[in-house]
């Protein structure tokens, strides 16, 4: 089959888009408004993208309560999301007012970062703290703004359980990290394997 994406012509029953661009590693993103409220929120479209230095960005449709504080304060965190969490990270998926703690409404710990003063995930196997770099409207073919938002930040500081550290490395079938697929649907990714580039 082939579809335009103009149309969204597809025949399906749901649009298989985030289906296949899967998986998705969850952004699970904490944040601290200039009122002193804190915020936990999951978003699917997350990402590093760059290295050296070490960015990171998350986005979503419309203007929400991480953007907001993100915009606020230019501080976030992103906390490691695995399976042991997956159902706390869900609760704190639920469309809430702001200002509602969903740390307290998923029964997670709040710690202050160490470098930001942005709240993390205390029971996280890993944490990335992290200040905004650019918050970043994308434009569509037309060069209209589209209804995204993505925040960009570098990373300043790495917290890291050493509990799922091996042989100098983070060892994942400990970690079981939890990836968005399409639909309503997640997938743990503890089974490994590894390939050594090749050198021609």
């Amino acid at each position: 089959m082939f579809y335009t994406t103009d149309t969204n012509k597809h025949g399906l029953a749901h649009d298989p888009f985030k289906a296949i661009v899967a998986p998705r590693p969850i952004g699970w993103i904490g944040s601290k408004g200039n009122d002193g409220s804190i915020n936990l929120a999951p978003y699917s479209f997350f990402n590093a993208i760059s290295d050296r230095p070490k960015l990171v960005m998350f986005s979503s449709a419309g203007r929400k309560h991480s953007q907001r504080n993100a915009a606020e304060t230019g501080e976030f965190t992103c906390n490691f999301v695995s399976r042991h969490l997956a159902e706390k990270m869900n609760v704190s998926s639920a469309t809430v007012d702001y200002g509602v703690d969903e740390f307290a409404l998923a029964g997670l710990t709040a710690k202050r970062g160490e470098l930001v003063d942005a709240p993390y995930v205390a029971e996280a196997f890993a944490v990335l703290e992290c200040k905004v770099t650019e918050i970043i409207v994308p434009k569509s073919l037309s060069g209209e703004d589209t209804e995204n938002v993505m925040v960009v930040g570098q990373v300043v500081g790495i917290h890291i359980d050493e509990s799922i550290l091996r042989d100098g490395r983070l060892d994942m079938a400990i970690a079981r990290p939890v990836a968005r697929m399409g639909y309503m649907d997640y997938s743990e990714g503890s089974d490994v394997f590894e390939m050594l580039r090749p050198q021609l």
